[in-house]
Order: structure tokens, then sequence, then C-alpha cells
């Protein structure tokens, strides 16, 4: 059965992404995409896009965090293809939700790759965003096990694979790789995946149990830490 998971290799990425990102992308012919990543955090610590950056992909780069907002502006500084902001992104519709920053920095709302990664409201945040991105990138709590339905509340922090699943399959998304972010692909775009036909009509397959051992809680904390500190 054909999947992602033998593609994972670390660039910029954390577990993965930017070998399965790379792939997809050759399956789907994109060439010079566009991409739009938050929190950015530094650039290039633990991105998923910054690789692509590299290689000469436009790029929109929201990061709330003023300290780490200056080594954005200093990781990216060579780089004209990249459009820097400083920016709390909200799950509540206004001036600071995806949609309007997006617009407002006239960049491609259906741009070839969306990476959400903000450790909290990060499906509202999906949910309303009214883009069509060919492919999304967005961090899930993986220490919670397929079946459990959880939005980012303050007991429970971060959100469940199967939540997450229930809003992709709400846009029109299908989830091809769990790497403790999911990775899903629009579904007009799925005939030209490698992604065998069981992944499609059963996706939790596709969840790396591995996450639930407490060494990969453990991993998940330091992570975060590393990231951010």
């Amino acid at each position: 059965m054909k999947n992602y998971s033998k593609f994972k290799n670390n660039i910029y990425s954390q577990n993965g992404e930017d070998g399965v990102i790379q792939e997809i992308s050759r399956e789907l012919n994109i060439d010079n995409g566009t991409c739009i990543e938050f929190g950015a955090s530094r650039g290039k610590d633990n991105s998923n896009t910054y690789s692509l950056v590299e290689k000469n992909w436009r790029a929109l780069y929201i990061e709330s965090d003023e300290n780490r907002f200056i080594d954005l502006i200093e990781t990216t500084k060579n780089f004209k293809n990249v459009i820097s902001v400083n920016k709390f992104v909200s799950e509540k519709p206004g001036k600071n939700d995806l949609n309007f920053i997006v617009n407002e920095n006239k960049f491609d709302k259906d741009c070839d790759i969306l990476s959400i990664d903000i450790d909290s409201e990060d499906l509202r945040v999906w949910k309303n965003f009214n883009g069509k991105p060919k492919v999304v990138i967005i961090e899930i709590n993986s220490t919670i096990k397929p079946g459990i339905l959880n939005y980012h509340n303050e007991k429970v922090h971060g959100n469940s694979f199967s939540s997450t699943l229930a809003v992709a399959k709400e846009k029109g998304y299908t989830l091809i790789c769990h790497t403790g972010n999911c990775i899903f692909l629009r579904n007009d775009l799925v005939t030209y995946s490698r992604l065998s036909k069981v992944y499609i009509y059963f996706p939790t397959l596709l969840f790396d149990r591995a996450w639930l051992k407490k060494s990969y809680i453990v991993r998940y904390i330091k992570h975060k830490i590393n990231k951010y500190f």
C-alpha cells in the first residue's frame, strides 16, 4: 500500500515534513510555488517551508513574537521572495484573522502550501480560512489517540487527530501523512498522488502511534521548548 512515510526527511523541518513536501510537490509538478507559514518563528527553526524559500518559492511568513520576528527578518533578509509580517493570527474574524492578513499583503490565498503551527487555535484558524491551498500542514496534539474529539482548550492543549480530520473532510481535504503534524491534500488533487485508496477510506491507518508512547510525549515537549526559547 503506497503512502508517504518513506519520504520523511528533514532539512529544516522537525519530523520529516521536508521530504514529504518535496515528493508531493514533485507529483503535483509544482515549481517555484507559493507558501504561507505561521507561526514562522525565526525562519529556519523547524520550518516546513524554508527549504522551499531557498528554491525561490514566494512566501508569506507570519510571526507574533517581536523578538523571534527580528530574527525572522534577519534570516530572510536576502530573500526578496519573502514577505514577513509581525502579527498575531486570531481564530476570530477581524484584522488579525488569516483572511485579512493574506488579503492585506496581496498574497495568494489559494497558495500551494499552507503551514500552520501556533500551538493553540491552529484548527479554528484553518476552519475559518476561506483560501483553498493545495497542501495544508497543520500541527496537532499527537499524544491524543484517534477517536477522541478535542479542540484546543485550557484543560487539553492542542487539537486532536480526529477533530482535525473532521474539519479537513468538511473543507474538502484528504489526509496523506501524519508526522506529528497532519499533512492534507485538496481532494481534487488526490488522483495525482501515490496514496493508496485504503488510506483515503481509512485515514486513521496513517496515524503514527509512536507518538502515543511516553518517550514521544517528552520529545514533543522538548521540541516546543527548543523552538521558542
